[in-house]
């Protein structure tokens, strides 16, 4: 008899963490891997936010903080939306959650009824869909192709749109695709959305600050102020300060979507670390030279990789616009054959040679819901990139 609830048949794992976790497997084994599956900079956190959180820790902000944060780091990120963004929220719409996800996982557990449904851009970040499963609505993905810059337009949005849609899911700079929006991007998919009131909208923004090619950031709540009322802004310091372990994410929204999200985190997790959100406070207030410089680095990985791939005779990639991945296109590869004979199927297939064969951990793009890609993270040394880009050449130039 099985004591597991039924509503987790529907719900995947995580890919790129079981992407990760074979690389580890195959390394204990004395196996030489190198790891692109994670989305996590290689940075260190910077010594500012470090200082901030040893010096939180030694004045005794060590106790339970209220649920939605402190004064201290609501105000910060209202601040920072205010700066940055041109935003006027108070701290009160704020929230803050153990990291991005969780933020998400609230708002969609807050809303959701059994059957709602969400919109999906396809490509989109592996979590949304199971976590949408698990709070027992229904995804629903619609294709985002290449030719579209991985970007959702008027009119694939507007096809997506039924009675049962709760939620439209947006993710700029994208993850895994780069895909980024321009205002005039946003102001289109906002009037198709004015069109359609009951549909709430996700916009997950914690890429934000790693953007390339001069391109500039505009949040979709500056774009579309009109829908202010239905807006979720997410957002985090994960990506941007290197900040990946210390679990913080934030949002902006309608009070009483911040009050529902607020309730559910005091009746789980109570609240998130009161030293993590000194940290926070910290990185949002403090100098952002080293975001700036974590940008250019990330630029030039993105550069080599594009170049890189350029060699490999099978392979294509759009240069991502943002975020540090690279989305690539295995599509010829399809129906050939490994030199072990194995024929490449799919994406899946063409992944898991890539591991056993290439020694290079990649997640295939079934993952994100548009084949046939697999996605590798740039944000890790040139050095690395470099011999994984040799590794993956060379694993293709064996596909008979």
């Amino acid at each position: 008899m099985s004591y597991i609830a039924s509503r987790l048949a529907v719900v995947k794992p995580s890919a790129s963490m079981a992407v990760s976790q074979a690389a580890k497997a195959l390394r204990a084994k004395g196996i030489d891997v190198i790891d692109l599956g994670l989305g996590e900079p290689d940075f260190p956190t910077p010594s500012h936010i470090v200082e901030a959180a040893y010096e939180a820790a030694k004045a005794g902000q060590t106790l339970y903080t209220g649920s939605a944060g402190t004064p201290e780091v609501r105000e910060a990120v209202a601040s920072k939306f205010r700066r940055e963004n041109g935003l006027d929220y108070a701290a009160e719409d704020v929230v803050v959650a153990n990291g991005a996800k969780q933020i998400i996982f609230n708002a969609l557990m807050a809303t959701l009824e059994p059957g709602d449904e969400v919109i999906l851009p396809a490509p989109y970040f592996v979590s949304y869909p199971e976590m949408v499963k698990l709070l027992g609505g229904k995804p629903v993905v619609v294709e985002c192709p290449e030719t579209t810059g991985f970007r959702l337009t008027p009119e694939v949005l507007e096809r997506g749109i039924t009675p049962r849609t709760k939620w439209l899911f947006l993710n700029m700079p994208g993850n895994p695709s780069g895909a980024v929006y321009s205002e005039s991007d946003l102001k289109a998919l906002g009037e198709v959305l004015a069109q359609n009131p009951h549909v709430l909208v996700l916009s997950d923004e914690i890429y934000e600050h790693i953007i390339f090619d001069g391109r500039e950031f505009v949040s979709f709540g500056k774009a579309c102020p009109e829908l202010r009322d239905r807006t979720l802004i997410v957002n985090g310091v994960s990506k941007a300060y290197a900040m990946t372990g210390w679990r913080v994410g934030y949002a902006v929204g309608p009070a009483p979507l911040v009050k529902a999200m607020t309730t559910i985190q005091s009746q789980s997790v109570t609240s998130v670390c009161s030293i993590a959100q000194a940290a926070t406070v910290a990185a949002l207030n403090g100098p952002q030279d080293e975001v700036s410089r974590f940008g250019r680095a990330f630029e030039a990985r993105r550069n080599l990789v594009v170049d890189g791939i350029r060699q490999a005779n099978g392979l294509t990639l759009s240069p991502p616009e943002g975020a540090f991945y690279a989305y690539i296109g295995c599509g010829s590869l399809i129906g050939r054959r490994t030199p072990k004979g194995v024929v490449l199927e799919d994406d899946t297939a063409f992944a898991n040679y890539l591991l056993n064969e290439g020694r290079v951990a990649g997640v295939p793009g079934a993952a994100y819901g548009l084949s046939p890609y697999f996605r590798i993270s740039t944000a890790t040394s040139e050095a690395v990139l470099t011999e994984a880009i040799a590794r993956i050449n060379a694993a293709v130039a064996q596909v008979e």
